[in-house]
């Protein structure tokens, strides 16, 4: 696939200097600092499934998920934390891609908070949970997924200037990165058969190795394997480099016989803003064999469920859909696991559990 399975837990223990985390050792309070941080997203227009066949983007079939996310924080003791929150990403509308028909969180006790890329979390604080007790988060979705193909045929025209810069671990501005993007830009007329070479090279070159953490686009240059965030991240960072606008989606993704021996539930990929077109999905790590190359180019797989939008939202720290956090650190062992379950629901409304 494809994606790794993260660590049971994503936490941060604050004693003075002292921060865990499962992902990545981050500076804490300028991260905090960022947190009300706002800038503009590209919006994306969706179509009705009656679109005319040279729509940018016509909408194929639809499918409907239940799906439900369940954390839960056991404090083992000695003590309690005198502070501690967890901020969890929530599912929501990203037209044309997908729509939330449903939310309901349990506790209900929540405040919502946004990031820069428009995510949307529910903050709970869980302050001097007593030790030897457990606190239950559970949040249940109903999502419609459409099933996207796009209009490449013209692929000419401006690109807008969002989504082209360098980020952590979109290392787009390295000397390796631009001169493979250049070269592989050679000879291409048009953007889209850029974006069609960076797809296929990624496919053809990088060896699919689950590590459960994302090493940045440079790295999938090296030897040492890549899972589906470098190999989006490394899609991400060829189109940036050749100043096409390109985004990180992390996310679900729905196993059927056809992709569980190719992912996981957790999962990554990216699209590309293409002259014409507009945004356009692509899936290099599941497009990644030669038979499913063209499936996943250009066509969004009604699999897929968007999480978070960008490769290091503040709000999560360096984690991965959740985080946690409590202090002192030393107060205490808080100990947070958490698992998806999606539901596919059929015409008839019955389900078949994934």
């Amino acid at each position: 696939m494809i994606l790794r399975q993260r660590p049971l837990s994503n936490t941060i223990d604050v004693n003075g200097a002292t921060i865990k985390n499962t992902f990545s050792r981050i500076l804490l309070w300028s991260i905090l600092a960022l947190f009300l941080s706002g800038c503009n997203t590209q919006a994306i227009a969706s179509t009705s499934a009656s679109s005319s066949a040279k729509a940018p983007v016509k909408i194929l079939s639809q499918r409907q998920y239940d799906v439900r996310q369940q954390l839960t924080i056991v404090n083992e003791g000695p003590g309690q934390p005198e502070k501690q929150n967890l901020w969890v990403a929530l599912i929501r509308d990203f037209p044309p891609y997908q729509q939330v028909q449903s939310m309901n969180i349990s506790p209900q006790t929540f405040t919502l908070v946004n990031d820069e890329y428009g995510n949307q979390y529910a903050e709970f604080d869980f302050s001097k949970q007593p030790a030897g007790t457990t606190q239950t988060v559970t949040i249940d979705y109903q999502v419609t997924v459409n099933e996207l193909s796009f209009d490449l045929s013209a692929c000419k025209g401006q690109l807008p200037g969002d989504f082209i810069q360098p980020e952590l671990h979109i290392e787009s501005a390295n000397p390796q990165i631009m001169a493979l993007a250049g070269k592989l830009s050679q000879g291409k007329s048009s953007v889209c058969q850029q974006v069609r070479a960076f797809y296929d090279y990624i496919g053809n070159t990088l060896v699919y190795t689950y590590n459960g953490a994302n090493w940045g686009a440079q790295a999938a240059l090296g030897p040492m394997g890549a899972d589906c965030t470098e190999y989006t991240d490394l899609l991400v960072a060829l189109s940036r480099a050749q100043h096409i606008p390109a985004r990180y989606f992390e996310g679900l993704l729905y196993l059927d016989n056809a992709t569980s021996s190719l992912a996981r539930i957790e999962h990554a990929w990216p699209d590309v803003y293409l002259p014409e077109a507009g945004w356009v999905a692509l899936d290099p790590t599941l497009g990644r064999a030669l038979v499913n190359r063209d499936t996943y180019f250009a066509h969004y797989t009604p699999d897929h469920i968007i999480v978070t939008m960008g490769v290091n939202p503040s709000v999560l720290r360096g984690g991965d859909y959740w985080t946690h956090l409590y202090w002192p650190g030393n107060s205490t062992t808080i100990q947070v696991t958490g698992n998806w379950q999606i539901n596919l629901v059929d015409h008839a409304g019955q389900t078949s559990a994934e």
